[in-house]
């Protein structure tokens, strides 16, 4: 036989519901920290203590600034490349400003539209990533060619030249672009591609920069994965290097590093956003030192680890070096171009 429960009074439910209502609402009052003193609420992996993070251990710094810091003259600046005489190329606004060796400003060369990114060849042309296409300029900063149009998703980030080939990294596609040296094109790097497995860039934020190394290969940064990836020429990934970790060995945060260039014994410089490190792989990508950290690069006002797109859309800034090896860091907020020199090791 089955026990019957009765009726409940209607009254009494009404009572108990908005007893239970009041109770919720109170603890979320008390719960709601309208200072953030109390945190994020998120797991201990992601409470970061940027005073700490920031903080890097002098043993591992094995460069130091040389000279003060040099005026690009510019209100944005986006990208820094050094030509074959050492020269330095500082693109920003709707033009491009070089520089001697030393810092002295040399010439402005106007431009259509505003870059994004540069490079220049061993010839002295140079080849401007502008919104939507490439511009080639010879070495007297005249246009020579204005290479098709990619459409209104293109985002231009970074160019490469070697040999014969141009490669052109386009953020809004997610894909790097392959030319011949008369801008034709010649066909796609890095798409996701399971049978050739290749999982593709995860381009967060507009920060995707590739560099050919000396060994013939393409690197290229994949930022959402936090690694840098080496592809042939004809578009086959060969390997990968780069860990996600706040380690000072690794790369923090959504999307980094954001920018690389190639040293002249065939290691890299890699730059990071959020949390800013300037830091120096060997060809391998093994963990060598660093070149400068947050409080050389920054006053703190922009030190954040983000773990999202949306809170990693800030400014990066961009790296070059030289034969001597000096690392030259574009500082995008300042406007300034930031040079060290490696330390002088004592016997």
């Amino acid at each position: 036989m089955q026990r019957g429960f009765g009726k409940i009074d209607t009254r009494w439910a009404v009572a108990a519901m908005v007893i239970a209502a009041v109770v919720i609402a109170v603890v979320a009052v008390l719960r709601f920290d309208a200072t953030g003193e109390k945190g994020s609420g998120l797991s201990g992996e992601y409470a970061y203590d940027l005073s700490e993070l920031a903080k890097v251990d002098p043993n591992l710094i094995l460069y130091t600034q040389s000279g003060p810091p040099v005026s690009t003259g510019f209100k944005q600046s986006r990208a820094i490349a050094l030509d074959a005489n050492g020269r330095i190329c500082v693109a920003g606004d709707r033009a491009i400003r070089v520089f001697r060796n030393a810092g002295a400003f040399e010439r402005m060369i106007e431009l259509s539209g505003e870059p994004r990114c540069l490079t220049v060849a061993q010839d002295g042309s140079i080849y401007v990533g502008l919104a939507d296409h490439v511009e080639v300029l010879n070495a007297e900063g005249k246009s020579i060619a204005s290479w098709d149009n990619l459409g209104d998703e293109a985002v231009l980030t970074s160019i490469a030249r070697h040999e014969d080939s141009v490669f052109v990294a386009d953020a809004g596609h997610r894909v790097v672009l392959h030319y011949d040296a008369a801008g034709t094109l010649v066909g796609h790097i890095g798409e996701k591609d399971p049978d050739r497995e290749i999982p593709g860039f995860v381009i967060p934020s507009p920060h995707f920069d590739l560099a050919v190394s000396r060994d013939g290969l393409l690197r290229v940064v994949n930022p959402g994965r936090n690694r840098i990836e080496a592809y042939t020429v004809n578009g086959d990934l060969e390997f990968w290097w780069g860990q996600r970790s706040v380690k000072i060995e690794g790369f923090c945060g959504c999307c980094n590093p954001v920018n690389l260039a190639l040293l002249p014994d065939g290691g890299f410089v890699t730059s990071e956003k959020g949390l800013v490190r300037v830091k120096i792989y060997n060809s391998d990508g093994g963990f060598v030192g660093v070149v400068a950290g947050p409080a050389q690069l920054t006053d703190g006002s922009l030190m954040k680890i983000c773990e999202t797109p949306e809170e990693c859309q800030g400014p990066a800034f961009d790296v070059a070096a030289g034969a001597d090896g000096r690392v030259f860091v574009l500082d995008t907020t300042e406007n300034v171009i930031k040079v060290f020199a490696k330390k002088e090791v004592n016997r």
